[in-house]
Formats: structure tokens, C-alpha cells, sequence
């Protein structure tokens, strides 16, 4: 089996350096967009690109990379029933991580570009600012210290394309456009379809059911509405060893999805649009498993669990997203005035749980020993309103053309922490008298960590593109914010492009950015329960300007800034086979990221604090450090007639090097650099993501049939361990892994296909590792493809 398998990957590979990859991209600069398979392949479609505020832009004129990824044929006939999955396997330089073991972070999928945050990278839906999640990632989480925008709240059959820029773009858009920029266009188009899904894994568990609709309906004169509507459920997986506490895998997930879009013409080419989504989710995930007697009274009670217990970290999420505006011509210029509200938030319930310091206190009273077995652990929510006002023209007089745009942006958010119920959190027995405080699993947020905070930023911008030849463009952008909690930053791009001849176009960029500290980061308070090396810890995540934090002689949270630097080709001998080469570098001064965790040992100074807050350990945000990212984008893209079906090849590969070049300790700090970023919070920082990943993809059609193959390479990764190398435990080492996706869809008419197929052929899982030393506690994290092994799935899609 194993030889079988290295001969068919190597003849893929081989194949892939000729012809290269898939009916779901298409890349700007280089194909014709096309949203149905049916068109020919030499039909241009004019669409709104990012990165361009050109009116009427073409995806193949902007001297930007741009990634143009259709979703029709993905959300009829893919094998991944949400949108961070289906990216990580499409976009190689689209990173998301499903997690396990690492609390919140396992609830929602955190997603990033070019191994970069998830906050380094700026969502927008169509054309507007999309909000964050209230949630930091913690833990094991890959993208530690990191807020992010929730991918999954979007329903895939809501969605017509998805544009990645992959440039800095904070000169166009403001903060978080550090490692590029995502645009997901939503379907206006008329008719219905809907689809059923189902999926598995090979072992029985996981199972998942999809079914979505789409609705287009005509409205007004002209006008367009549309309505997706989606329902989720996705079952719990379990990876554990057999008689092993843990519940490893898969979150369990229930989830329904509400979208509208929509835009009424107004004549003269004004016109009214909108965007009204809304999802309320269920999600559950498994904490670390309490031993039986061994953990009583610390963390069991012998009258409630006397075989151990696994408690269950439930989530209740709500996600509200809405834009109106309003978009009309004044003489030559177009104006767009729009009002964005987005609202994100997280509630948490713990059950299959107990408070043993309660437990304890009944025990020494003469009772039983017992606690409540579930609590209200409280939440928090972030939410973000935006008012853009945009202006643009273009003057055909002037050199070869040129647009001119300008206009500004007021912001205001809102950061809110609630406490949960006295039973999630308080110490019931006294500190030391046996029973640890808080609901196992997931202490739940105290008084002190309430918080009710608000900011506002103020931004204007110019953005010039000009063609100063046929062959050669310029594009030109300045911006400048201001922000209520930390000042004011100034902000700048220089792209531009030249057509060498009809098949060969150079292109690059040099452009400013900054990234603004979230108000989660800036004021996320938490007391809570991790495992080092197996013994269970409290650690206190201190807010920025509180008793800790200050204490520490830890600044005021600052942003962080960029320069990025871009150089590529683009090479179309015809209009079937293009090839595109982008190098690129990116220095980032002032990060911000999660500390490594103090102690009395290592810095005796905070030892009286910890002490009095009945803490081992305490950890913050704080601007400490430099990081350099160089990296490689290549993709290729061929069309063929094979036979009497048509073939369609694609290649995509992104190679990126994250290196921390500086640390910089605050005064109060200075000797303890190796504290502030250990060598394990380095190697989050540092490689995260696989440094490597690449996709090699086939898709044949012929009559009603239609077949599907993917190679998905994912390079090799070093994580640090609890333990550290300083105590001889070596570094875990995941190596580099590949696999594969098939399917085969059969088309009964133009409105009914059937498609089934398997995902993960070969069963690939990351390489093991000491359970003790993982972030999990499990033999391996969720790294690269994740840890489930094979899946089985169908799909049925239907258009009426």
C-alpha cells in the first residue's frame, strides 16, 4: 500500500511540473473570471477587484496579486461544509487550523495568510469591513494571542467568490491589512438552488449534515434579493486511546444561518444595496480528563465521578452582521456612503463538571461531597460600527488614464466581559484547604474580570492609479488614522506593473501598514486551568494597566507596524495555460503577542502579587518583539481537451519563513527575554502553520460526468513543548505529510448532480509525539490537516 501510494503521488507531482491546477480558481492577471463551467474559457467577466478602487476594474489589469476563487461548483460538489475548511484546501496561502484541546479556540476555526495572524489579515464582505470575534485564542491554539474574523458564520451557498490579496493593504483599508486582504462576494443572482450534504469518517464518528438553500428574487425595478438559508450539524469525533479519558477531535457543532443580499437600482446608476446575516451556533469541546481517586479533593469528588471525568467546554455563539448603503453618480464622480454593523458573541456553559472547592466544603461539613455538575461561565462580545464615505473618478484625459479616489472612515467598538455565575469561579473551601477553585475545565470569568470598553478611530485616504502607458501602471495610496486609546499612525503604498510584452508582465509593490492592538487583547482578563507536563496549573491572563500587568512594568499596549515589500511575474503564452511568481517580505516592528508566563521562580519580583491572587502563573499582552517574513507564491493554471472531455489542471504552492529578529523587554523586563518569549511561544510565532504548503489538483468532465483529484502538501513543523529543550526534552518535530481528496459527480440533468467522494485517502496524520509534552495531551496536535484521518462524503445539489 505505501509503495502504491508514493507511485501515484510521484507521477502527480510530475505531472504537476508541466500542467497545473483547477476549475476553482481563477487568478487575477492571468485567467478570465468565470462563475459557470459552462462559459468558454475566453470570456472575460468584469468585476470589482480588491485592491482596486477603480470603477469597472478587470481582474486582469491590477498590478496586485489577486487570488479569484469561485465557490458555485465548491458549494455544490465539495467535500468541506464550511468556508475556513474549503479555503485551506483551495488557497495555499490560506492557513486554518480545526483544533481540539485548546478551549475556545476549538469552538471557532482561526485563519490566516502567508503564516501570518489571524489578525494580520483584514476580511471584507462585499467591499466593506467585516468585525472580529470576541474571542482570543489561547492555549494551544495555532494562532495564539491572536483575535480573528469567524469564517464559518458565512453559509458557503451564500457566497458567489472569494478574492484574496495577498499584499499589504493598509494604505487602502486601514489596520489588520498587514499580510493581505479578503473579499467575500455575496450572490445576487436570480433562481433557487439548495444542497444536502453528509459526511464521515472512516472510523464511524463526525457525522455531519448540511442542508443550505439559495433563493434570488427580483424586487423593485430591477432590483435583486437574496436569501441563503443553512442548517449545520456536525458530530463530535474521538481520537482517544482506548480507556483514555480524553475526548480528542472534532468539535460537535449545531448551527443555523440567516443571510440576505441585496441592491435596488435607483436609475442613472444609483442604486441602494444591503447585507443582513445572522447565525446563532451550539458548539461543544472536550477539556483534559480528571483522573479518579488520584485527583480527589483537588479536582474530583468521589461521590460524583469515582472513575474520572472529561469535562465539556460548551459555547453559545452569536453572530450578526449588516451593511446598507447607498451608491449614486455625482457629474463624473461616483459617491458610495455606507453604514457596516457587525456583532460577535461567545457564552460559555460548562457541564460534566464540578467545582471541587464546593465539593470539599460539603465533604468537611458532613455531607457527600457534592457540587453542581454544570455552571454558567459567562463570555464576552465585541462588536464594531463603521461609516464609510468613498469618492472616485477617472479622468481619461490625463496620461493613459487616471482614477483618483479619496475618502474617509469613522469606527467605533465596543469590548464587553461578563462574569459568570459564583459557582463557576469561587474558591468555597479557603486557598490550600484541598479543593481548587472554579468549574474544571474552564474556571469561569470573576467579578475582576468584568469589563465594559469603547474606542474610536477616525481614518482618511488618497488613492491614485494611473496608467502611464499602455504597458506601464502606477498605483499610488496614503492614509492616515487616528485612534481614541493610542494616537495616530500614517500609512503608505507604492504598486505598480509592466507588460514586458502580450504574455509577460512584471509587477511589485513596497507599501507601509500598522495593526491596531484589539480591544480583546488590550483588556482580556482570565483566571483559568492548564496542564503542564500532566500537574494542573492556575494562570492569571492579566488585562493591559491592571494590578499585574503593572506590577510587571508592562507598557501601554501600542500598534504594531509593517513594511511590506512585493516583486512578481505573470507569464500567458495562451489563454489556457498562465503561470504567476511572487516573492515577498515583510518586517513587522512592535508585534504584540502572549507573553510566556511569570512566575515566583523566574521572576521572583511578582511572586507577593501572584501569591495574594491565589495564582501560579501570570502572562501578558505586550508589544515585545520584531519579526521578519519572506516567502514565495507560485501558482499555474492549464486547460486542455483530453479525449472527448475537458481537463483542468492547477498548481499552487506558498512557502513562507517567519523569523523573530528582535526581542525587546520593557525596562522592568530586562534579563527576563527569555521569559517574556520563550522558546516555545517563539516556535508559535515561527512556524505556526507548515512553512510549506502546496496543491496539485485535476478535474475532468465528460458528458455527465465529472471527476475530482487534489494533492495537498503540508511541510514540516517544530513546536515547542512544555518541558523545553532547557530540560532536555527535545523540540516536537511533525514531518512533512500529504494528502489526497477525490470525487466524482454525476450530473442527472442541468438542475440535479450527485457527487460523492473521500477525503484524505491514504488516512495521513501527523506525526506522534509524548502526549505529556503537547499542547492537547494528546500524541499529536492539530497540525497541518488535522488528526481525524479519512472522511467519506455526498452531496446533493438541486436547482428549481
Amino acid at each position: 500500500m505505501i509503495a502504491i501510494r508514493k507511485a501515484v503521488l510521484l507521477a502527480l507531482y510530475g505531472a504537476g511540473t508541466v500542467t497545473a491546477l483547477t476549475p476553482y480558481i481563477s487568478f487575477a492577471q492571468n485567467t478570465p473570471v468565470t462563475d459557470n463551467a459552462t462559459e468558454s474559457t475566453t470570456a472575460t467577466v468584469t468585476v470589482s477587484v480588491v485592491g482596486s478602487r477603480r470603477a469597472n476594474s478587470s481582474s486582469t489589469n491590477t498590478p496586485l496579486p489577486v487570488d479569484f476563487i469561485s465557490l458555485s461548483k465548491v458549494a455544490e460538489q465539495g467535500g468541506q461544509f464550511d468556508l475556513a475548511q474549503t479555503l485551506q484546501y483551495l488557497s495555499p496561502s490560506f492557513n486554518s487550523t480545526r483544533q481540539t484541546g485548546a478551549d475556545g479556540a476549538d469552538l471557532i476555526d482561526s485563519a490566516a495568510l502567508r503564516g501570518l495572524g489571524s489578525d494580520q489579515t483584514l476580511v471584507l464582505v462585499n467591499g466593506k469591513r467585516r468585525h472580529t470575534t470576541a474571542l482570543v485564542n489561547l492555549f494551544g491554539a495555532r494562532n495564539r494571542g491572536n483575535t480573528g474574523t469567524d469564517l464559518n458564520a458565512i453559509p458557503m451557498m451564500a457566497i458567489s467568490n472569494v478574492q484574496i490579496l495577498r499584499d499589504g493593504a493598509a494604505a487602502q483599508y486601514g489596520s489588520d491589512a498587514i499580510a493581505g486582504v479578503m473579499d467575500i462576494g455575496l450572490k445576487k443572482s436570480l433562481g433557487c438552488e439548495a444542497v444536502f450534504g453528509y459526511s464521515q469518517y472512516s472510523v464511524g464518528d463526525g457525522k455531519s449534515y448540511l442542508p443550505s438553500a439559495y433563493c434570488g428574487v427580483g424586487i423593485g425595478n430591477q432590483g435583486v434579493l437574496g436569501i441563503t438559508v443553512e442548517y449545520n450539524d456536525r458530530g463530535r469525533s474521538n481520537r482517544a486511546e482506548p480507556g483514555d479519558l480524553r475526548t480528542i477531535g472534532d468539535t460537535k457543532v449545531q448551527g443555523s444561518t440567516v443571510y440576505l443580499n441585496g441592491e435596488l437600482p435607483n436609475g442613472e446608476g444609483n442604486k441602494f444595496y444591503f447585507t443582513l446575516g445572522a447565525q446563532h451556533r451550539k458548539a461543544s469541546s472536550a477539556a483534559w480528563g480528571r483522573n479518579g481517586t488520584d485527583d480527589i479533593p483537588s479536582r474530583n469528588s468521589a461521590a460524583m465521578y469515582p472513575n474520572g471525568f472529561v469535562p465539556y467546554i460548551n459555547g453559545e455563539i452569536n453572530d450578526v452582521y449588516g451593511t446598507a448603503g447607498y451608491r449614486w453618480q455625482l457629474g463624473e464622480w461616483t459617491a458610495d456612503l455606507s453604514q457596516t454593523y457587525g456583532y460577535n458573541e461567545l457564552m460559555y456553559n460548562i457541564s460534566n463538571t464540578l467545582n471541587a472547592s464546593i465539593a470539599n466544603k460539603d465533604l468537611l461539613a458532613g455531607g457527600k461531597g457534592i457540587s453542581p455538575s454544570s455552571f454558567d461561565a459567562g463570555g464576552f462580545s465585541f462588536s464594531q460600527a463603521t461609516t464609510n464615505l468613498d469618492f472616485s473618478r477617472f479622468y481619461s484625459g490625463f496620461m493613459n488614464g487616471v482614477n483618483f479616489a479619496f475618502g474617509g472612515e469613522y469606527r467605533r467598538e465596543n469590548y464587553k466581559i461578563s462574569a459568570g455565575e459564583p459557582g463557576s469561579y469561587i474558591d468555597a473551601d479557603g486557598v490550600g484547604f484541598g479543593g481548587n477553585a472554579g468549574s474544571q475545565g474552564f474556571p469561569g470569568f470573576q467579578q475582576a474580570d468584568r469589563t465594559n470598553q469603547s474606542r474610536n478611530s477616525i481614518a482618511a485616504y488618497v488613492d491614485v492609479e494611473t496608467d502611464i502607458s499602455k504597458q506601464f501602471k502606477v498605483q499610488t495610496a496614503i492614509r492616515a488614522e487616528h485612534y481614541s486609546d493610542f494616537g495616530s499612525t500614517l500609512t503608505g503604498k507604492l504598486a505598480g506593473s509592466y507588460q514586458l510584452t502580450d504574455s509577460t508582465m512584471l509587477r511589485g509593490s513596497l507599501s507601509t501598514g500598522f495593526r491596531a492592538p484589539s480591544l480583546q487583547q488590550v483588556y482580556f482578563s482570565s483566571t483559568f486551568t492548564d496542564f503542564i507536563g500532566g500537574v494542573p496549573t492556575d494562570v492569571v491572563l492579566a488585562p493591559n494597566g491592571g494590578t499585574v500587568a503593572n506590577a510587571a512594568g508592562i507598557p501601554k499596549l501600542k500598534e504594531e507596524k509593517s513594511k511590506n515589500y512585493s516583486f512578481g511575474i505573470t507569464l500567458k503564452p495562451s489563454n489556457t495555460f498562465a503561470i504567476t511568481a511572487d516573492v515577498y517580505r515583510i518586517d513587522i516592528s512592535d508585534r504584540i503577542v502572549l507573553s510566556g508566563r511569570f512566575d515566583s521562580n523566574n521572576y521572583p519580583a511578582l511572586g507577593a502579587t501572584l501569591g495574594a491572587l491565589g495564582v501560579g502563573q501570570a502572562q501578558f499582552f505586550v508589544n515585545s518583539i520584531n519579526t521578519k517574513t519572506q516567502g514565495l507564491d507560485l501558482t499555474a493554471s492549464h486547460k486542455a481537451n483530453l479525449g472527448s472531455g475537458k481537463l483542468s489542471t492547477y498548481l499552487g504552492l506558498n512557502y513562507s519563513k517567519t523569523e523573530v529578529t528582535d526581542v525587546k523587554a520593557p525596562p522592568s523586563l530586562r534579563g527576563f527575554e527569555d521569559v517574556l518569549l520563550s522558546e516555545r511561544e517563539r516556535l508559535f510565532i515561527e512556524q505556526g502553520g507548515p512553512r510549506l504548503k502546496a496543491t496539485l489538483g485535476f478535474d475532468y468532465s465528460q458528458g455527465a460526468w465529472a471527476g475530482d483529484f487534489k494533492i495537498i502538501h503540508f511541510g514540516e513543523q517544530t513546536l515547542g513543548t512544555f518541558s523545553g529543550t532547557a530540560a532536555g526534552v527535545p523540540n516536537a518535530y511533525y514531518a512533512p505529510k500529504t494528502s489526497a481528496d477525490t470525487s466524482l459527480t454525476y450530473a442527472f440533468n442541468e438542475r440535479t448532480k450527485l457527487t460523492l467522494g473521500v477525503n484524505n485517502i491514504f488516512n495521513v496524520k501527523p506525526s506522534e509525539q509524548n502526549p505529556n509534552e503537547t499542547d492537547n495531551g494528546f500524541k499529536y496536535d492539530s497540525v497541518q490537516f488535522g488528526l481525524n484521518g479519512t472522511a467519506y462524503f455526498a452531496r446533493l445539489w438541486m436547482k428549481f
